[in-house]
């Protein structure tokens, strides 16, 4: 094995196309399926629920995901048009619902998956603008994942505190070996 290469079942991983390959996996295999097992628990008036003046909904969250991925994932690493409303994310104070909304969501996770199946690792140095800040394709899709990952959380604990319950995303063994279950959820959602 070479240095900076590791071996997998694929064959060699170097720590550019890991550094993809566990991005995707984080947004669409992780990030993802969590979000959509809250909007399955939520009522509508659960989901436009704000705890407070200067706090968002879920609602506003999953809005400003598909916004914000798009923006720099879409537009700022796949090159296609920019169509973000950033300001009418935060402002609604209602509007989709919970379908709808993992149905955006999905269908954004998507475009995402087709820029980031096609991302040359050669490609993670190159510079980019987004927002108005400099960055690279690298930074582009780290500042994403990190930026999924915190609103995945916030998600996670609106729903906890609106509906009283564990969500059941980890299961641990007396062991204390840990596994995780929102496939679990995921899958039993696709087959509702």
């Amino acid at each position: 094995m070479t240095a900076g290469r590791k071996e997998t079942q694929a064959g060699t991983e170097t720590p550019e196309t890991e550094f993809i390959r566990r991005s995707r996996a984080y947004l669409t295999g992780e990030y993802l399926p969590k979000i959509l097992a809250c909007l399955d628990r939520l009522e509508y008036e659960d989901i436009w629920w704000r705890p407070g003046p200067g706090s968002n909904s879920v609602g506003n969250l999953v809005l400003h995901l598909a916004g914000n991925v798009r923006q720099w994932v879409v537009a700022g690493i796949g090159g296609l048009e920019d169509i973000r409303d950033r300001d009418g994310e935060f402002q609604a104070t209602e509007g989709p619902s919970a379908d709808e909304l993992g149905a955006q969501l999905k269908a954004t996770l998507q475009l995402v998956e087709e820029v980031l199946g096609g991302l040359e690792p050669e490609r993670l140095s190159e510079a980019r603008t987004v927002q108005g800040l400099d960055t690279t394709v690298l930074g582009a899709l780290y500042h994403v994942v990190e930026h999924f990952s915190g609103h995945t959380a916030q998600i996670s604990w609106i729903t906890k505190m609106r509906t009283g319950e564990d969500l059941g995303f980890y299961r641990i063994d007396p062991d204390g070996r840990v596994h995780t279950t929102w496939r679990e959820v995921e899958s039993k959602r696709e087959n509702q």
